[in-house]
């Protein structure tokens, strides 16, 4: 009786397979976005003359090109910039038949994959503990990326699967290389 998770989720996939019930939903913010309020700015422009990423035009900020840094309000003389929590994406709790069952889905656009992925695992550790569980399996991401690295962390053993084309085989051999580095059998 394992708890399983799909910590791919960038294109989690497992859900469609397992088709597992959805017990509870989280909402998951992993950063920040600046936010101009209308009402107090001044639109004196240092917001649009320096935000690196071009996310700020007319004095609207536009979401998909923010990167959450944090300096337009920092700069902002009339304190107009508000830098709020964003929602990332969502974790889902749920089981199948036999086992219960954990997933996350990041929004288009998002970053933060690594910290959606800890959060899933936070989330499998807590059904773990409370049930007793002796075994957890983590369906990981592809690559070698900050979401895979999350996804081996604590990790007892490693199971590598690839397809045979010449990306797979190069990402195998990074990711042989990665969970031997980390001791992982």
């Amino acid at each position: 009786n394992p708890v399983i998770s799909d910590c791919d989720v960038d294109a989690a996939d497992l859900h469609l397979l397992l088709k597992p019930v959805i017990n509870r939903e989280h909402s998951f913010s992993g950063g920040k976005k600046a936010k101009i309020n209308p009402n107090i700015c001044t639109q004196c422009c240092i917001c649009q003359d320096h935000c690196r990423f071009n996310a700020i035009e007319n004095f609207v900020v536009d979401l998909m090109k923010c990167e959450g840094c944090g300096f337009c309000a920092k700069l902002c003389p009339a304190d107009a910039i508000s830098f709020d929590d964003v929602i990332n994406g969502y974790c889902f709790e749920g089981h199948t038949p036999h086992d219960p069952f954990v997933w996350a889905k990041l929004n288009p656009g998002e970053g933060n994959s690594g910290k959606l992925v800890t959060f899933v695992k936070k989330i499998a550790e807590r059904i773990i503990i409370e049930n007793s569980y002796r075994w957890y399996f983590v369906d990981g991401p592809p690559g070698i990326g900050c979401p895979v690295n999350a996804s081996i962390t604590g990790a007892d053993y490693a199971l590598l699967i690839t397809e045979p084309t010449v990306s797979g085989i190069h990402d195998l051999q990074r990711i042989s290389e990665l969970v031997r580095r980390f001791n992982i059998p």
